[in-house]
């Protein structure tokens, strides 16, 4: 008499999830380490003319980042993900210290680091001394670091987070509508953003970074 083959026990519900969730994250850690390294390349010249109209020290152009821009993106900047060229960006508008609104637009003139975080973000509050000693050295009228709030709380809520740790330097901007970091592209905070003069993305960097040290300001420096 032939025996009746054994049915296999269907596996545990738990196995798929975590297939799913590790299959996830492998598909995101791909999809960034493809984009970083894609961007951190130094693009082959068309031309000497194009060539010569890479981005030197104080100059901001629509240029690709020559070899000695992107060779900045290292050591405590390792993670800065240059655009293949100067990209535009969307006006956002926010709040100003005062209340009244104003647009990304208005900073045009000068390099900004604009650095998008929340008040409830643990690594924001990390990061935030660092940013706020840079101000403090670099800041002039060639640049500014804006730290603005993608948070409900708004002014008041971003003005007591900087009392709260003892920034003197840095000014509350604030987007209550907590809506104009997806219009930036941002899908986590902190993201940092480095603009050049005429408005344009330079690059940016995801979660918090020593903003204060050597590497942070030879990377920005470049750009001034």
């Amino acid at each position: 008499m032939s025996k009746r083959p054994q049915k296999k026990k269907p596996d545990h519900p738990s196995t798929y999830i975590w297939a799913a969730a590790l299959s996830a994250l492998a598909a995101f850690a791909a999809v960034y380490v493809t984009l970083a390294v894609s961007d951190n390349q130094t693009p082959a010249a068309s031309s000497p003319s194009a060539a010569s109209n890479s981005v030197t020290n104080g100059a901001a152009t629509d240029a690709a980042p020559d070899d000695s821009a992107r060779a900045l993106a290292t050591g405590k900047m390792a993670t800065f993900v240059f655009k293949k060229t100067p990209a535009d960006l969307t006006d956002v508008a926010f709040l100003t210290p005062d209340g009244a609104t104003t647009n990304l637009s208005a900073f045009k003139g000068k390099v900004v680091l604009l650095n998008l975080w929340a008040t409830w973000c643990a690594p924001c509050r990390e990061e935030m001394p660092a940013l706020d000693k840079l101000e403090k050295e670099l800041g002039s009228d060639k640049f500014q670091v804006v730290a603005l709030s993608i948070d409900k709380s708004g002014v008041d809520g971003a003005r007591k987070f900087l009392d709260d740790i003892g920034a003197t330097s840095l000014k509350p901007y604030a987007d209550p509508t907590s809506k104009e970091g997806t219009r930036l592209g941002v899908i986590g905070m902190p993201t940092t953003l480095l603009i050049n003069a005429d408005g344009k993305e330079i690059g940016r960097l995801i979660g918090p970074a020593e903003w204060d040290s050597a590497d942070a300001r030879r990377l920005i420096e470049k750009f001034l």
